[in-house]
């Protein structure tokens, strides 16, 4: 289900990696030192993946994924995570707010944050340890507003400097075989690209009350279902753990997450599922873990599950088997 190969591209002991995966959970997990997972949201196959650069002090990557996406994502310690889209896509969230053309996404290390991302989406990201954009910041007598880069989550760039970065990691990212030239001068461009970012950069906060109110109740509804799994429950029962009328968390969900409530309970819970098949034995009764994630009626939550995946249970109970034996080989 998750395949790894490394290019033939070594430089002075760094290469660029290339990893695939057919479950969205296994492709978050292919991200080095990142702590990540992923619910698919949008119905059919999933396929992802990721062509990585990692330097000691500064990670590189160009992340694709085929559908839509509910992430929870925490970077490594001490870092400051940068996250570009590709041009002409449809946007993305960040903790519930708009991704524009003209943004690029920013979080601190060991902070989690979410993502909602649509189908089809292509994400470049640079991870930066901070003692080192620090040393480089100062190298090049520059000042860093750590308020701006890890309070709002969104920063604003000029056109023409987000599409000289983009063009500088599509060169870098863009063919899995290709060659970088050497160790410290691919840093080195990675590292000023990096700083031209953060010298042109212009912090965009949530603006409003509302979106605060309206990420609340979300979270609020999200933390009771994840805290109980097994409990079958309605939008009803969400009203009331976040104290609000249907209507009202209608609306909070939609504009945070992009889904409906009662969609989000149903496609959380399938993940949940198939997170567990993917890591049962062989022997493992799939009624039972259904059963552990609230799913009673078989028929239909073997329906939900393959529109949701475009496969059986079983067939994912099957496809762990063979990676399994795969990996003991």
């Amino acid at each position: 289900m998750s395949v790894q190969q490394t290019a033939n591209a070594p430089i002075q002991g760094v290469s660029l990696t290339y990893k695939e995966a057919s479950d969205a959970d296994l492709h978050a997990a292919n991200l080095t030192n990142w702590r990540q997972e992923y619910d698919q949201t949008s119905r059919g196959e999933f396929r992802g993946s990721i062509i990585e650069l990692p330097f000691e002090d500064l990670q590189v990557f160009k992340e694709s994924t085929s559908q839509a996406l509910q992430q929870k994502c925490i970077v490594w310690p001490e870092s400051v995570w940068l996250g570009i889209p590709l041009d002409k896509q449809e946007p993305c969230r960040i903790n519930g707010l708009s991704v524009r053309t003209n943004n690029i996404m920013c979080r601190p290390g060991d902070c989690e944050f979410q993502l909602t991302t649509p189908e089809s989406y292509d994400l470049f990201g640079m991870v930066v340890q901070q003692e080192t954009l620090l040393r480089m910041a100062n190298i090049h007598g520059m000042t860093l507003n750590w308020s701006e880069l890890t309070e709002h989550g969104r920063l604003a760039l000029p056109e023409q400097t987000l599409k000289d970065v983009r063009f500088l990691l599509e060169r870098l990212l863009g063919n899995p075989s290709g060659h970088v030239t050497t160790n410290r001068m691919s840093h080195d461009l990675v590292m000023m690209a990096l700083l031209e970012v953060l010298q042109a950069e212009t912090p965009e906060p949530a603006q409003t009350q509302s979106y605060h109110h309206r990420k609340a109740v979300v979270d609020r509804a999200r933390s009771f279902i994840l805290e109980n799994p097994d409990t079958p429950m309605t939008v009803t029962d969400l009203c009331e753990v976040a104290n609000v009328s249907r209507r009202t968390l209608q609306y909070a969900f939609e504009s945070i997450i992009g889904i409906s409530p009662i969609q989000y309970l149903r496609t959380s819970r399938l993940n949940g599922v198939r997170r567990a098949l993917i890591s049962a034995s062989q022997s493992a009764s799939i009624s039972d873990i259904a059963a552990q994630w609230g799913f009673w009626h078989m028929s239909q939550f073997a329906k939900d599950y393959r529109q949701l995946f475009g496969e059986r249970p079983s067939e994912t109970l099957e496809l762990n088997g063979a990676f399994a034996a795969n990996l003991a080989r």
